[in-house]
């Protein structure tokens, strides 16, 4: 990547913007045309909004965009549609026990409108308020109890929806949901009316993510690059050891998948945020703080340092670093993104997931006063979202229903269309990356505006 060193949030406030013009008649159409009965929009073919069964992760996605397109205008026509299909739609996303998308569907709905009356843009009412704290406690300690040990460590981790010995790298992003519930006073009751901490179990989660997904060049395997991720890690459930890594979206376990380093990357700088507001007398119930917390900024610098030598100059990844025909394009590092190209597509999802983790992470070290690390991690994340906040990634077609363009979901298993005259999948939108793209000019509009800064445990604060 090509860090633009000079660009600032309010030099983007034009794109912006246009990013939330073009967001409300978005969200507008899919209201229209959406049919509940056909399930959650997945990602768009030919424009158009379709669902795709395989986990329900995306209906928090779908009316949380509601929910920031409010937020960003102000206009309350879109509060409505986020806070009465939240009421209507998300109430098996609570109780599901199924899935480890706790942190997408509830932290973007619930969450959000939670934090919305906190920070006084809805009016305070003590019944809606205990509603959607109920909804977060519940949410949260389900995610937990999804639950493989490690033996004899002592650790654990919250296992994917393909059994107890998967570990996927994108719950380190939902694992939100576990910090929201601890921070309202929540515990999970589990046999002989035990008590199971969130802390704990989202501190052990962390860990072990960053021990086993992420690569530090230690010679794990002959693969082992400093900030390679692993989308899957397996473990052997009958003694709690690690196997192997794998990957059900990306090309090969030993590969990287961008959308999994993505949220490698916007998850361990958030649980860095987070856990800079955890007393480290509570953190040191359940291991050492310093190194806990070195544990998280370690996994965040490493993963991003990747995702920044490994994308076209101006910020988009391929879809997989390791992708079949990558050699084709030569050295892309040094060319612009071609989502066009003839040989591998680009996943700007990824790149809208990376840029916020990248923002994130730069702020942190602000806060720590290393301004070199501050000031790269930030500038290479306002980078990609310049790139993102204009063609040819922002759909500026009213006909086309996605915000963002040029999306993947599941190259692999050939989910993604391919229109007519082009050889992989372009031109296409999802709604994490449509949302993520709301999310992350939210966070620079905010900045822009010297407004309090956005965090998801903002909704808990006191």
């Amino acid at each position: 990547m090509k860090i633009n060193s000079n660009i600032k949030p309010e030099h983007l406030n034009d794109a912006i913007e246009q990013v939330f013009d073009h967001s409300g008649k978005k969200i507008l159409s899919i209201e229209k045309s959406w049919k509940p009965e056909n399930g959650t929009p997945v990602f768009t073919i030919k424009g158009k909004y379709a669902t795709r069964g395989w986990t329900e992760w995306t209906q928090g996605f779908q009316f949380g965009s509601s929910i920031l397109q409010f937020e960003a205008t102000g206009d309350e026509s879109f509060l409505h549609i986020g806070r009465k299909k939240t009421v209507e739609v998300m109430a098996s996303h609570i109780s599901h026990i199924g899935v480890h998308d706790h942190g997408f569907n509830n932290i973007s709905t619930y969450g959000n409108l939670l934090r919305l009356m906190k920070e006084g843009m809805i009016p305070k009412n003590p019944a809606e308020q205990d509603f959607y704290e109920l909804a977060l406690k519940i949410s949260g300690a389900i995610q937990a109890a999804r639950w493989t040990n490690l033996e004899p460590e002592g650790r654990g981790f919250i296992y994917s929806f393909n059994g107890p010995h998967s570990l996927f790298i994108d719950t380190i992003r939902s694992l939100r949901s576990l910090c929201v519930a601890y921070r309202l006073g929540h515990v999970l009751m589990g046999e002989h009316d035990e008590p199971v901490s969130l802390l704990e179990r989202a501190i052990y989660h962390a860990d072990v993510s960053a021990q086993y997904a992420v690569y530090y060049g230690e010679e794990r395997d002959s693969y082992d690059v400093v900030g390679r991720t692993a989308h899957e890690s397996i473990f052997n459930v009958n003694d709690g050891f690690y196997r192997c890594p794998n990957s059900q979206q990306g090309y090969s376990p030993f590969s990287t998948w961008t959308r999994g380093l993505a949220w490698a990357i916007c998850g361990f700088a958030e649980q860095l945020e987070f856990f800079e507001t955890v007393p480290d007398e509570e953190i040191a119930q359940v291991m050492d703080p310093t190194r806990f917390r070195q544990t998280l900024l370690r996994a965040a610098w490493a993963t991003a340092d990747f995702y920044i030598n490994n994308t076209f100059e101006d910020g988009i990844p391929v879809w997989d670093t390791g992708a079949p025909h990558l050699h084709h394009l030569g050295d892309y590092t040094k060319n612009v993104s071609d989502p066009f190209n003839d040989y591998e597509p680009v996943d700007s999802s990824a790149a809208a997931i990376a840029a916020q983790g990248l923002i994130r992470l730069g702020n942190f070290y602000q806060s720590r006063k290393d301004t070199k690390n501050g000031k790269r991690y930030r500038q290479a994340g306002l980078t990609v979202a310049e790139t993102l906040f204009k063609e040819p990634y922002l759909s500026t077609d009213p006909k086309h229903q996605g915000l963002l363009l040029h999306s993947i979901y599941h190259r692999p298993n050939g989910w993604d269309h391919i229109a007519r005259g082009q050889k992989v999948p372009n031109g296409e939108s999802s709604m994490w990356g449509d949302y993520h793209t709301r999310e992350l000019a939210l966070l620079i509009k905010r900045m822009a505006e010297k407004k309090p800064y956005l965090t998801f445990f903002n909704c808990v604060a006191e």
